[in-house]
């Protein structure tokens, strides 16, 4: 649990400026160390409840393809964001992007809408699907070691889910409404690209001042203002199967032209400007003696700006167009799985204003605009957005993905309350600008 600190450690430079509703008897109240101080101690105070929520939200699986442990979650956050007066809305997907991996069923996502008294337009965004398998749950259940919170999904993202609750209801008994709308939305589909909410979450984002995005904030807690793009090339080449031994000149050799077709798209990254194309499956083949009629690849693909992604297509497509068989034929389609997250002004201000709050608890935090590893949802929220769009406002943790090792560190509970709180109460009041 971390201690509770000074009045006089919570005094830093923008005190001057601060201007926040604390209760309704002091809506207006000019801004004190006092004011700061409560702030705090009502996120400490928030802290068990928060751990109670991830307890429950661990408790159900909700894998990508676990359309009934996902209904169950999205009951389960739905109830407690309508019992902190949200409107509230359970969604099913009815516009989904098929990628090639995509299942016959997407799960639902929460949409939940707070209007207060002002203008500005804040989004929270989070994902309540995890990676694993029903029935690993017994393998990594809840449960508290140390400074540590385990279990199956905590990191990625319950913990997400849970502080977006639980800064809301910390907006709520702080009295504070300014903001004019405040916007919740949790999908269920995020560890498979999301198929089904992508576009949802580029229409809601599109005229928020600010979203913010409840990924993990890693070991160290950074904020992220820009992630890699994630594509996927597909390339299919058919040919015509005939005895190897007896008459292979009669057969198209799909193995050749996939061959040849692999071999000339090997120059296509661009390391420097963070393009990357790495072929990395094929398949060819049936029997040793009969020429291969069929053969199948599969490339990744990283970008760190969308047009990076424009152009790589048109480039593969433009390459499949020289073949080493006239007869065989090709296909090539490319998916962008994920966007990449630019770094904007509008995000740098944001995230600048972040460290300042940080630096009132006497806490350092870090922001990096250099996109690295896997892409996520704030990328789809940038799309059609002017706004500022945040990453890795979540909880400090490790091991996603894994087996028996996924933790959040609860030292990081109360500081990453109150940034979220802060951050949302100083937009609305005109000090986040």
């Amino acid at each position: 649990m971390p201690r509770s600190h000074p009045v006089s450690s919570l005094v830093g430079p923008l005190i001057a400026s601060l201007w926040l509703a604390c209760a309704a008897a002091v809506a207006h109240a000019e801004p004190s160390a006092n004011v700061m101080a409560d702030i705090h101690a009502l996120a400490q105070k928030e802290q068990q409840p928060l751990l109670d929520t991830l307890r429950d939200l661990v408790s159900i699986e909700s894998g990508s393809k676990d359309i009934d442990g996902l209904n169950q979650i999205a009951e389960r956050v739905a109830g407690q964001l309508k019992q902190l007066g949200g409107t509230v809305e359970i969604l099913q997907p009815t516009e989904i992007y098929r990628l090639d991996d995509t299942p016959e069923k997407i799960g639902p996502a929460v949409h939940a809408v707070f209007k207060g008294t002002g203008s500005k337009k804040i989004m929270l965004i989070a994902h309540m699907d995890t990676v694993y398998l029903k029935g690993m749950l017994k393998d990594q259940p809840f449960r508290i070691d140390g400074d540590k919170a385990y279990g199956l999904g905590i990191a990625d993202d319950k913990q997400g889910v849970a502080l977006i609750l639980h800064t809301v209801a910390l907006l709520q008994k702080l009295n504070f409404k300014d903001f004019g709308t405040l916007t919740v939305l949790t999908n269920g589909d995020e560890e498979i690209s999301s198929p089904g909410w992508r576009s949802t979450i580029t229409r809601f984002a599109a005229d928020q001042d600010v979203v913010f995005s409840f990924e993990g904030g890693g070991a160290d807690g950074t904020l992220r203002l820009a992630t890699s793009g994630i594509g996927a090339a597909y390339l299919t080449v058919q040919g015509k199967s005939l005895h190897a031994g007896a008459r292979p000149e009669g057969g198209v050799n799909a193995l050749y032209e996939l061959s040849h077709q692999v071999l000339q798209m090997k120059d296509l990254s661009k390391p420097e400007q963070g393009l990357k194309l790495n072929w990395t499956v094929s398949k060819s083949g049936t029997n040793r003696n009969v020429i291969p009629a069929e053969a199948t690849a599969q490339a990744d693909a990283r970008a760190l700006k969308v047009a990076d992604f424009d152009e790589l297509e048109k480039a593969l497509q433009d390459r499949i167009r020289n073949r080493l068989l006239p007869d065989s034929k090709i296909d090539l389609k490319f998916e962008v799985r994920r966007p990449p997250l630019e770094a904007n002004d509008a995000s740098r201000r944001v995230a600048a204003h972040g460290k300042a709050i940080y630096q009132e608890l006497g806490m350092s935090l870090k922001v990096d605009e250099t996109a690295i590893g896997g892409g996520t949802d704030a990328a789809f929220a940038a799309l059609k957005t002017n706004g500022a769009v945040v990453e890795g406002m979540g909880l400090s943790g490790f091991g996603a993905h894994s087996n028996d090792a996924e933790y959040v560190q609860l030292n990081s509970i109360v500081p990453r309350l109150y940034l979220a709180t802060r951050m949302i109460m100083d937009l609305s009041t005109g000090k986040l600008k």
